[in-house]
C-alpha cells in the first residue's frame, strides 16, 4: 500500500517480504512495516556466524527482517515482556559478517542506525536480493516501541543478555524507517552526501587552521574522519 503525504512516498508492508513488495521501492521512500521482525545485535552475528551456531530457530520462525536494534524489556507476571522501546544501533559494524548472514537466514530487509557504505550494498545486499532501511533520526525508540504488538520469542537471552539477545517482535505500522539502499544498490546516504560535498568548499572559505587538533580532525575536508 502506497501513499503520498509532505512530498514523500510512504508505503506499508507486510512482512515476510516478497521480491514484488521490494522492487518497487525507491531510496528516500518512507516505510512502514506489519507482521514479524527479529532482532540481531554484535552478539547475535557473531554467536551466529563466527562460533559456528547457526540460527538458534528456523527462519520461517523469525521472518526476514532483521532490525540491528536492542529493546526497553520488561518481564511481566505472565512470563511475557514488556516492549518499551527499541533503540537502533550502527550497522557498519555488521558488514564483516553479511555473507554467512544472508546465506544462513535469508534476510530480505535489514534495519538500522546510519547505513552502510555504498561498496557493502553493491558487493553484499544486492547479489542477495536485500535493501536497508534507516530508522528517521534519534530519539525515535519509544515512538517504534509503540509498533511492537507482542514478544513472539526471544533466543539466547541468558548467554547474550537482553541487548544482545535475539528479540522476535510481532509488528503493526511499525516505523517510520527510510529506504537508505533499493535492490539496485543505490543509496540515499551516498546521493545527498555528494550534493552536500560540492558545496562544503565554499563553507569552510576563508577559515582560519585549526589551532588544536584531536584524533582525526583535518583542515583537509576530503579527508574527515567518520
Amino acid at each position: 500500500m502506497a501513499d503520498r503525504a509532505a512530498g514523500l512516498k510512504t508505503v506499508r508492508l507486510k512482512a515476510p517480504v516478497t521480491a514484488d513488495d521490494l522492487a518497487g521501492l525507491e531510496i528516500g521512500t518512507v516505510v512502514y512495516l506489519d507482521g514479524r521482525v527479529f532482532t540481531g545485535r554484535e552478539g547475535v552475528y557473531k554467536k551466529a556466524v563466527e562460533d559456528g551456531a547457526g540460527l538458534p530457530v528456523n527462519p520461517s520462525e523469525i521472518g526476514n527482517v532483521n532490525f540491528h536494534c536492542s529493546p526497553a524489556a520488561a518481564a511481566r507476571p505472565d512470563g511475557n515482556y514488556e516492549i518499551g522501546a527499541v533503540t537502533a544501533t550502527a550497522s557498519f559494524r555488521f558488514a564483516k559478517w553479511l555473507d554467512e548472514w544472508f546465506a544462513m537466514s535469508g534476510v530480505k530487509v535489514i534495519i538500522g542506525k546510519g547505513g552502510m557504505p555504498a561498496d557493502v550494498y553493491r558487493d553484499k545486499f544486492v547479489p542477495n536480493g536485500a535493501l536497508y532501511l534507516t530508522t528517521v533520526g534519534y530519539g525515535t525508540g519509544a515512538l517504534l516501541g509503540r509498533g511492537i504488538r507482542q514478544v513472539a520469542g526471544v533466543h539466547w537471552l541468558e548467554e547474550l543478555g537482553i541487548a544482545q539477545a535475539m528479540w522476535v517482535f510481532d509488528v503493526e505500522n511499525f516505523g517510520p524507517f527510510l529506504v537508505e539502499s533499493d535492490l539496485a544498490g543505490n543509496s540515499l546516504f551516498e546521493r545527498e552526501n555528494a550534493k552536500i560535498a560540492k558545496g562544503l568548499g565554499k563553507v569552510y572559505e576563508g577559515m582560519k587552521p585549526a589551532i588544536l587538533r584531536r584524533f582525526g580532525e583535518t583542515d583537509d575536508r576530503e579527508e574527515e574522519l567518520i
